[in-house]
């Protein structure tokens, strides 16, 4: 006899298959996608359990493995396969900027990308984006990765690493754990210090973005270097 959850997990591939994922609710999106994970399990219930836990499928996401861990239903391979799973989704906003053309003329699909790749995670972290004379990417690297309210950031390394790049100019973004994206009096005097020490050498700071679960902020557009 088959296990009785075949039939709706079949079911559900068809409703996604004739409505799309936009559909969808929460928790019927992420039940597809444990499907893959637990192909023989009903996963109906750990959706909902996962969702009521975390929050949103990009909580789930993105929270640590220890802490996915604990969830009952999801052993170290199920949470390496979700890690993956995010993986990809970062990936995927990444390739979704044109390295080719101007990165500012792409600005909303760049933030979508900070969000998925810093959002919701659980610790600070300071990403540097490297720009040529065109304003194109040249590279995009996490510089610092620190603690729930913390990062060190060493400004004379940030310049350091655009000389090696030849960069012209900089993107600073860095998350808040907390998901409140207001910056602090430490960002805004690390920004002004690198800003500082970039102009003389012809390098200039286009923007610091401050990235939390509820938004973002930009402390060029708050006028604060």
């Amino acid at each position: 006899m088959k296990p009785h959850y075949l039939g709706h997990r079949e079911r559900a591939r068809e409703r996604f298959n004739t409505v799309g994922g936009e559909a969808l609710a929460d928790y019927e999106l992420l039940e597809l996608l444990l499907h893959i994970i637990l192909p023989q399990r009903d996963t109906k219930a750990l959706a909902k359990d996962l969702l009521a836990h975390f929050g949103s499928i990009s909580e789930v996401l993105g929270a640590s493995p220890r802490r996915l861990a604990a969830i009952k239903g999801l052993g170290d391979t199920s949470v390496t396969h979700l890690k993956v799973m995010q993986a990809v989704a970062q990936r995927y906003g990444r390739d979704q900027i044109d390295v080719e053309k101007p990165i500012l003329s792409s600005w909303s699909q760049l933030l979508d990308y900070c969000k998925s790749a810093m959002a919701y995670e659980n610790v600070e972290q300071f990403r540097i984006l490297f720009l040529d004379k065109k304003n194109r990417l040249i590279a995009d690297e996490v510089q610092q990765v620190g603690t729930v309210d913390h990062t060190p950031v060493y400004p004379r390394e940030v310049i350091r690493r655009s000389l090696e790049l030849s960069a012209s100019a900089l993107i600073l973004l860095h998350n808040h754990p907390s998901g409140d994206p207001t910056p602090s009096a430490a960002d805004v005097r690390m920004t002004r210090e690198i800003a500082d020490i970039a102009r003389p050498m012809g390098i200039i700071l286009h923007d610091h973005i401050v990235i939390g679960r509820d938004g973002h902020a930009s402390l060029k557009g708050l006028k604060l270097f």
